[in-house]
């Protein structure tokens, strides 16, 4: 029932499309062909009436002629739209070539009527009438067959500006049935995909050069028929300042068309790119300097993007407050690491910092080293809250937590949200020289989140209390970590780490000093 009553809809959709295409065309071709054309001819030539009557027979014929060109390709342009709307059976790709068709629509208009129908009407016409000339059934000067021909060009290019416009209009509510069925009956959203079928700049300039020109070129044909036969001297002077005002005239159509082009592409472009900007990330506002609808469009987009910023910011600080949770929760389970995880994400960071990453690469660093241990959660109580030293077999359930806390974050969905994490919770225990686990990578090949937590968490590990040993001192942990660069530890992140430690241990002044 659904599907009969959708497919009523289109069916009628479509029929008021044709009217509303078929009205525009009979309009443009009355106010174009038989106004426009007409009048001037019938009121620039002076012919008898007989000869009247045969351009009148001209006139219609050559209408028909066009009419039946015309029909012939508007019948193989609507032949998608028919496929897709008349037929209750039609498929998507039906439903995606007629939505595509309907935004070539307007551009078909044009082609028709420069091509169908301006070639129906002038070709016939000229023909017949070069036929009564040599005939001597028609007395005007051959002169004459050329200004129509450039006056019809002229008309029929001011027709097809009205039709494109026009046309425009009236494919939306044919585009949105389109969409509405590909959606209800395939879940699919019919989109353009960004692509542009005319671009404004063309679509503008042609515009204006148009309304500019062609009034004033119609005006200067018929003026000089009528001039010619009214006052030869006259006409031999005619199209010296003729043209001379007709130059002037394009040369302010198309200048008044390019400031009006550049008028409105540039606020576009601004948002376009500032909307690319957000695709990928970046919160960028356009600057609102504007001062007609073009202001409230900025604003708006403007009012958007703080929003997103503002979700960002918060959905940001709550995954930051998931991952502090699950580092506290995870040290949680033993007394001695308490406050572990969180002390290897500050220094970790801190080492970044010191190396000049960006806050993008910092705050992946933070992450990692905030989960770097999360594998330890599979590791036995037996083993992992141990006091004393840990046997070989315990030691090796301990070098398994890397792996096991990557194959931990691998089940987190999205995937993609966990995937640069990864590489530092797997490889922080592998050691420069190649000796470390699970892998046993060397130099280079250590990605650099392990290389920069494996730093931290040596420090944070040999300066904080355990069951069977005492904390070292900071001095004493620094030249561990300076003594081990290019062997356990990367020489360029254990060097920028123990140089700040060193240079914010002699800055604290001394118990008692004055």
């Amino acid at each position: 029932m659904n599907s009969e009553s959708g497919s009523t809809g289109a069916i009628k959709l479509y029929r008021s499309f044709l009217k509303k295409l078929v009205l525009n065309y009979l309009v443009g071709s009355l106010l174009a062909v038989l106004v426009v054309g007409s009048t001037i001819v019938l009121t620039t030539l002076d012919v008898p009436p007989e000869e009247y009557k045969r351009l009148v027979f001209i006139l219609v014929t050559s209408l028909v002629i066009m009419a039946a060109a015309e029909l012939i390709v508007f019948s193989r342009h609507v032949r998608p739209l028919q496929r897709a709307l008349l037929r209750p059976d039609a498929n998507l790709d039906m439903l995606r070539t007629a939505y595509v068709q309907m935004h070539r629509f307007p551009q078909l208009s044009v082609w028709r009527i420069l091509v169908p129908h301006l070639l129906g009407l002038s070709v016939p016409a000229v023909c017949i009438t070069a036929w009564m000339l040599s005939a001597g059934l028609l007395t005007f000067p051959v002169f004459y067959l050329v200004l129509a021909t450039a006056g019809a060009f002229l008309v029929a290019c001011m027709h097809a500006m009205f039709d494109f416009f026009l046309t425009g209009a009236a494919i939306r509510p044919l585009l949105l049935e389109l969409k509405k069925q590909a959606k209800e009956r395939y879940r699919v959203e019919l989109d353009a995909g960004g692509h542009v079928f005319l671009s404004i700049r063309p679509k503008f300039l042609i515009s204006g050069m148009l309304i500019g020109i062609s009034p004033l070129l119609l005006f200067s044909l018929a003026a000089q028929i009528r001039l010619r036969s009214l006052d030869s001297a006259i006409f031999q002077n005619y199209w010296g300042w003729a043209s001379l005002i007709l130059i002037i005239d394009i040369a302010f159509a198309y200048t008044g068309a390019r400031l009006i082009t550049a008028d409105i592409e540039r606020p576009i472009s601004k948002l376009y790119d500032a909307m690319n900007d957000v695709k990928e990330g970046r919160m960028t506002q356009v600057q609102n300097i504007y001062s007609d609808e073009f202001s409230k469009l900025v604003a708006g987009f403007n009012m958007m993007v703080n929003a997103l910023q503002t979700r960002e910011d918060e959905s940001r600080a709550m995954l930051d407050s998931y991952f502090v949770t699950l580092a506290v929760a995870l040290d949680a389970r033993d007394p001695y690491t308490a406050g572990h995880s969180l002390r290897v994400a500050e220094y970790s960071e801190l080492i970044g910092r010191l190396c000049g990453m960006p806050p993008e690469e910092l705050a992946i660093i933070r992450k990692s080293a905030l989960l770097h241990d999360i594998g330890k959660i599979g590791v036995r109580d037996t083993v992992l809250l141990k006091e004393g030293r840990l046997t070989e077999e315990e030691f090796d359930q301990i070098k398994l937590h890397p792996a096991l806390g990557e194959n931990i974050l691998l089940q987190i969905e999205p995937k993609d949200a966990m995937a640069a994490l990864l590489p530092g919770v797997r490889s922080h225990h592998e050691r420069y020289d190649g000796k470390g686990y699970p892998d046993g990578l060397a130099g280079e090949e250590i990605p650099v989140l392990g290389r920069i937590i494996a730093v931290a968490d040596a420090y944070d590990a040999m300066t904080s209390d355990r069951p069977y040993r005492k904390g070292m001192a900071s001095q004493v942990a620094l030249l561990i970590l300076d003594e081990g660069r290019g062997t356990q530890w990367d020489p360029v992140f254990a060097k920028v780490f123990v140089e700040y430690m060193r240079k914010q241990l002699t800055s604290i002044p001394k118990h008692g000093a004055s």
